[in-house]
């Protein structure tokens, strides 16, 4: 009879785990959401496609050749951000125009000797499509590569639709002060904060709606582009990645799971510093922070880390030895950050308080501030925490812009 039972247990429960994940791929993307709707808005026209490895639907096919092979639609050209529209390309490598090895389709470079569309590279296009997973971000390079793309559609009288995907680190989230005059690179594109809780098609819609298109525009400056928003159906501002079903594909090398997103804005901008690794080159990128010369007690780093109270954090002492990348071949001692309560972390501030303790720890470590200074966005917050290196004296400043932006963004909330 236990047995039995033992056996009527292990079916019920296998059976709950398929109703879960059937229940799991009713989450639709932008592209799935195409689909069933006969590609309407593409019928009939020529599309350009900007894409990557992680523009694909609920089955992991390829959008490209999804639209390549969709009756009606006539996919003519394609559009490579950083990394390519196949991924084969390494980070910050420039990009050739070439013939994509699949479809055959030319293949326009984006991040190359151009990062906005040429007229030339528009000129047999009707309608330009994005499709690419964005990790929240502003320091991602792909929705500066987004814009740069609307823009050019603006100024050409293209339609630019977007095939909207999930924010990894939900809709909540709002960190960091607007990006300065003198601040904007393709790392810092667009007048918004740090993190800033949009999926990449409210965000295109937060931009055209402000007319804020091409780097530093302020709102109303710029021209709006024919823009169309293929929505999500099933996502939710509270929702993380892994409660959509979806399977991660790595949107850069070293965004090798979907948690890797709310370590990039936890350690990235710490990470432009030449004195601090933070994982990367090792099997932990960015969840990881040690000085690159000299070496830091970890458990005592680790101990001040952890007596700042920082909610849903933990910070561990670890030994490390990158395999490239800063401290290749050496042994490092830091600490790896444990995020045990995603909605309650305040992710950007851990850069700075880890930057605050590491000199506390050993006042010798140059970490010359200025090289982050385009990354944080503003010159004010990296010349006024050198003076001390306490964030608190940069904290208000840091946070100054943030409910501004969500009373602006909360209008273009699709979901």
């Amino acid at each position: 009879m236990k047995t039995i039972l033992q056996g009527t247990l292990a079916m019920m429960l296998m059976l709950l785990s398929v109703s879960c994940r059937s229940g799991e791929t009713e989450f639709k993307t932008g592209i799935e959401v195409l689909k069933k709707s006969n590609f309407a808005c593409l019928q009939g026209k020529r599309v350009g496609l900007i894409t990557n490895p992680t523009g694909v639907d609920n089955s992991l096919k390829s959008t490209i050749d999804i639209l390549h092979e969709a009756p009606g639609v006539n996919l003519v050209a394609l559009y490579g951000p950083e990394h390519g529209v196949r991924g084969d390309v390494h980070a910050g490598d420039h990009i050739e125009t070439q013939n994509d090895p699949v479809t055959g389709i030319p293949v326009y470079s984006l991040y190359g000797s151009t990062r906005k569309p040429t007229p030339e590279m528009l000129q047999n296009i009707d309608v330009l499509v994005y499709d690419i997973q964005d990790i929240g971000s502003r320091s991602f390079t792909y929705i500066s590569t987004m814009g740069l793309a609307m823009e050019a559609c603006a100024e050409l009288g293209i339609e630019f639709v977007v095939l909207d995907r999930p924010n990894p680190i939900g809709g909540l989230k709002v960190e960091g002060c607007y990006v300065e005059d003198g601040c904007f690179t393709f790392v810092s594109q667009f007048r918004i904060p740090y993190v800033y809780g949009l999926t990449c098609g409210e965000l295109a819609l937060l931009l055209n709606g402000e007319r804020m298109l091409g780097s530093g525009a302020r709102p109303g400056e710029s021209a709006q582009c024919k823009l169309h928003v293929v929505p999500m159906e099933g996502w939710t501002r509270d929702m993380f990645y892994d409660k959509t079903g979806l399977q991660w594909i790595a949107s850069s090398p070293h965004i090798p799971q979907a948690i890797t997103a709310f370590f990039y804005p936890l350690s990235g901008i710490a990470g432009d510093l030449s004195a601090v690794s933070i994982g990367v080159g090792y099997t932990l990128p960015f969840q990881l922070f040690a000085p690159v010369e000299g070496t830091i007690n970890p458990e005592e780093f680790a101990r001040a880390l952890n007596d700042l109270n920082l909610p849903g954090l933990h910070f561990r002492p670890i030994y490390f030895r990158p395999f490239y990348s800063r401290g290749q071949g050496t042994t490092l001692t830091g600490v790896q950050v444990h995020i045990t309560d995603p909605a309650a972390a305040p992710l950007t501030d851990v850069n700075f308080y880890v930057i605050q303790e590491m000199h506390k720890l050993d006042p010798g470590i140059e970490f010359n501030l200025d090289r982050i200074t385009k990354v944080c966005g503003s010159p004010f917050i990296t010349a006024k925490f050198s003076e001390r290196y306490l964030f608190e004296d940069i904290r208000d400043y840091w946070y100054k812009d943030v409910e501004a932006f969500r009373s602006l963004s909360a209008r273009y909330y699709l979901y």
